[in-house]
């Protein structure tokens, strides 16, 4: 994805992530229509805006 200092831009071209926790200490995230393409961690942590 082309990058732009237009955040509006970026809003519209992004890919929506799920996250899901298998169990407490476990979270997958997977791209909104691909579940073969995840990423699972250990450790997340909560965003701030």
């Amino acid at each position: 994805m082309p990058r732009s200092d237009d955040p509006d831009a970026d809003r519209e071209a992004s890919t929506a992530v799920q996250s899901f926790q298998s169990s407490p200490d476990w979270t997958v995230f997977t791209e909104e229509g691909n579940p073969d393409g995840w990423i699972a961690t250990d450790l997340t942590v909560d965003l701030t805006r």
